[in-house]
C-alpha cells in the first residue's frame, strides 16, 4: 500500500540507503552518474515490536507444533536513478525516471551531506540546491501533464550524513528544515553508510550498534514512521491461530473498510469487530485475558479504526 520512489543527483547515495533497506544489495552502486538504468523495486517489512510479543502470547494459548507465523506489513521502495538539471527536457534519462515516480506514494528527496572526497559530486552543489534541482524538475514535468503528477505528491528529504553526526539527529533536522523551508516533520537525518553496516549484524548487535553511536532508532525506522505520517496511514494487528499480522490503512477508515484490506469480500459480509487494544492485549495475555477484564469491545460499522487496535472481525457469508 505504501510505496516510496527514491530520488535525488547521481551520488547523493540513494542506491546504497537502497540496498541498506533491502538488507542486500539488490541495486548496482558504481561511483558514476546512472549507474542504476532501471528502477528498483524491493518489499521491505516495516520494523514493529509488537508483533513478536502478541504472536508469544498465541503461542502459548494454542498447543500446535510451530510458531505462529509474524508478517508485518510492507513498503515498496523504488530506487530511481539520478536526475540532471534539464531532465523534464529529458536530460540524462529524466523521461524515464519521471515516469516512475508518478507510481509511487511518496517522493524520498535524497540530498547529500556527507563527506568523501572519494565519491564523484556529480551535479551535486549544496543541500539547498540540490533540492530546489529535484522540485524545479519535478514542477517543470508537471507543466507538461494535466493534472499535475509531481508537485502535489507527498514527500520527504532524506539528508544523508556522515556516521558522526547521527547523535546529533534532531538538531539537524531543525537546521535543515529552515535552510530547505520545509516542516521539521518532513526532515529524516539518515546516514547511508551507517545503514549499510547494520544489514550485516544481528538484531542485538543493530541495537548495540546504535546505541554506541546515541541513537535509538535506525535510518529505516525513522523513515518509514514518517513516511506513514506524511501519509496520513497507521496500522492495526490481528492475532489468531493462523498469524500475527500488522495491517496498513489510512487514518480515519471505518471497521469494515479495514476488514477489506484483509480480503475484499469482508466489506459486503462484516458484521461487527472484535476489538482489544493492543496494551491490554499484552497485560491480559490474550482475548480470554482481556476479555475477563473487561477490555475487550464489539465495535459496529460505525467504529473508527485506531493505532494499536488488535482486531478480530466477524464476517457474515
Amino acid at each position: 500500500m505504501l510505496s516510496v520512489g527514491i530520488v535525488g543527483l547521481p551520488n547523493v547515495g540513494k542506491s546504497t540507503l537502497f540496498n541498506a533497506l533491502l538488507s542486500k544489495q539488490q541495486a548496482f552502486v558504481a561511483n558514476y552518474p546512472f549507474a542504476t538504468i532501471e528502477p528498483n523495486v524491493g518489499i521491505v517489512p516495516v520494523p514493529d515490536a509488537r508483533l513478536e510479543s502478541l504472536a508469544k502470547i498465541i503461542n502459548l494459548q494454542f498447543t500446535i507444533h510451530k510458531e505462529i507465523p509474524i508478517r508485518p506489513a510492507t513498503v515498496t521502495f523504488l530506487d530511481i536513478a539520478g536526475l540532471v538539471k534539464g531532465a523534464s527536457q529529458g536530460e540524462g534519462l529524466g523521461n524515464k525516471f519521471l515516469s516512475h515516480i508518478r507510481e509511487t506514494s511518496v517522493i524520498l528527496h535524497v540530498i547529500r551531506a556527507f563527506t568523501d572526497h572519494n565519491i564523484i559530486k556529480q551535479g551535486v552543489s549544496d543541500p539547498k540546491s540540490d533540492f530546489e534541482t529535484i522540485k524545479t524538475e519535478l514542477g517543470l514535468a508537471d507543466l507538461k501533464t494535466k493534472p499535475p503528477h509531481f508537485s502535489e505528491k507527498p514527500y520527504l528529504i532524506a539528508v544523508n550524513v556522515d556516521e558522526s553526526e547521527l547523535v546529533k539527529s534532531s538538531e539537524l533536522e531543525g537546521q535543515y528544515a529552515q535552510m530547505l523551508g520545509v516542516s521539521k516533520d518532513l526532515i529524516v537525518i539518515v546516514s547511508a553508510k551507517t545503514e549499510a553496516e547494520l544489514c550485516d549484524l544481528s538484531e542485538s548487535e543493530q541495537r548495540e550498534y546504535l546505541r554506541d553511536l546515541g541513537v535509538e532508532q535506525s535510518g529505516l525506522e525513522r523513515l518509514i514512521k514518517k513516511a506513514y505520517g506524511a501519509l496520513g496511514l497507521m496500522s492495526f494487528l490481528t492475532a489468531g491461530e493462523i498469524e500475527v499480522r500488522a495491517w496498513t490503512i489510512p487514518v480515519g477508515t471505518l471497521a469494515p473498510e479495514a476488514s477489506g484490506v484483509i480480503h475484499t469480500d469482508f466489506i459486503k459480509h462484516f458484521i461487527a469487530a472484535k476489538v482489544c487494544h493492543y496494551n491490554d492485549f499484552i497485560e491480559y495475555r490474550g482475548w480470554k485475558g482481556a476479555a475477563e477484564k473487561g477490555k475487550v469491545r464489539t465495535e459496529g460499522k460505525t467504529y473508527v479504526m485506531q493505532e494499536g487496535d488488535v482486531v478480530e472481525f466477524m464476517i457474515g457469508k
